[in-house]
């Protein structure tokens, strides 16, 4: 008898093994849509959610939308309501006696990026999609699975907007506090002094020190996470013996210049570790607490100011030492930069327990879609 490992108490009837085209009601097609506007009483929906407006609409049946052709091929979502869709999204509907929101968590379990094909530009046709084996129950039991699952979905938006909002307030409290609309107190309940404004040369030097036998872990620049090794990012680089002895130690607690920090701000390293020569390496000549600069390096005036002394195009831009070296920068007392370094590591701490939570109700949902369905 073909059933899912988990399953709710009430339900005993055998699953019934079929395809998509079979489904009482089953249609799939391509949106019809090519013109939007910026404006307008109704959504315009594309391969990834809504890419514009108009004042008209195409559709009135609640769907599965899912990207036909290009990088997203093989994504989709759930709409429903008065709409029109890119002729670059394909539309799944069905009758009553299916459960749509069912279907879509049997699609995403699928995962529909096993059908995607070609390079240049990859793609998952309806007759594709037409043809896959599915086994289903009845109506009862796929609207309670879904009902569940939609449960759980809620509780991962929950926890999204948590991490969001936590996430607003931290660059809300930096702004005030690197703006000193806010001013934190001394232990004694004085007043801190005035903030020194300094060049960043007589805070940070250019550090290169190359002296290692090419056996410590290699390092990577992300604007996310800062620096990390190199293995824990999805990026298949390979370097040579002879290229890993070029490298430049970081230690744990130096900034780095990145080829992207035009856009994202320096970064702040918790490792010891190797890294490409193509990074900028910056280590404190001057006491510092390094939690203040590790958020202070990354506000967006700081940014705009970096990078203002970018050089090259395209691809090619880069920020040099000399340049990051004339800008002016703050500089409170070491104690005033600690109790600011306290405050928003208190934040990061919350919101990294909110992205745990997000992470293991994600995969929680994942182990359910492989019990709860065949």
């Amino acid at each position: 008898m073909a059933v899912p490992k988990l399953r709710f108490k009430e339900f005993g009837s055998e699953y019934i093994t079929t395809t998509f085209e079979k489904l009482e009601g089953f249609s799939i097609q391509s949106g019809k849509s090519d013109s939007k506007e910026d404006s307008g009483e109704f959504p315009f929906y594309g391969s990834t959610g809504v890419i514009g407006y108009k004042d008209s609409y195409d559709y009135c049946d609640e769907a599965i939308l899912i990207a036909r052709v290009g990088a997203n091929a093989g994504s989709l979502y759930q709409v429903k309501g008065k709409y029109s869709v890119s002729d670059n999204t394909l539309m799944l509907c069905t009758s009553d006696k299916t459960n749509l929101n069912y279907l879509r968590e049997l699609l995403i379990k699928f995962n529909l990026n096993q059908l995607v094909f070609g390079t240049g530009q990859p793609l998952v046709t309806g007759g594709m999609i037409k043809k896959v084996s599915i086994a289903i129950p009845s109506l009862g039991e796929q609207t309670k699975i879904a009902s569940f699952l939609s449960a759980v979905d809620e509780k991962i938006s929950q926890l999204t907007q948590k991490h969001e909002l936590l996430s607003q307030y931290k660059q809300g409290m930096m702004q005030k506090l690197f703006s000193q609309q806010i001013r934190f107190k001394a232990d004694d309940g004085s007043e801190f002094g005035e903030w020194e404004v300094i060049q960043a040369n007589q805070i940070f030097e250019n550090y290169s020190n190359k002296n290692h036998d090419g056996t410590l872990t290699i390092l990577a620049a992300t604007q996310d996470k800062g620096v990390v090794p190199r293995d824990e990012i999805d990026i298949d680089i390979k370097s040579s013996d002879a290229s890993v002895l070029s490298y430049k130690i970081i230690e744990k607690g130096n900034f780095v210049i990145s080829l992207r920090s035009f856009q994202g701000g320096i970064e702040y390293s918790n490792y010891h570790g190797i890294c490409s020569p193509a990074y900028t390496i910056l280590k404190s000549i001057k006491p510092i607490a390094s939690g203040f600069y590790k958020n202070y390096l990354k506000t967006n005036d700081f940014i705009q100011r970096l990078s203002a002394t970018v050089i090259g195009i395209r691809d090619g831009k880069q920020i040099s030492y000399q340049a990051f070296s004339t800008l002016m920068i703050d500089y409170p007392s070491v104690e005033e930069q600690t109790k600011i370094a306290y405050f928003l590591s208190a934040i990061d701490q919350k919101i990294e327990v909110v992205a745990q939570q997000i992470e293991q109700a994600k995969q929680w949902k994942k182990g359910l879609l492989q019990q709860m369905f065949i």
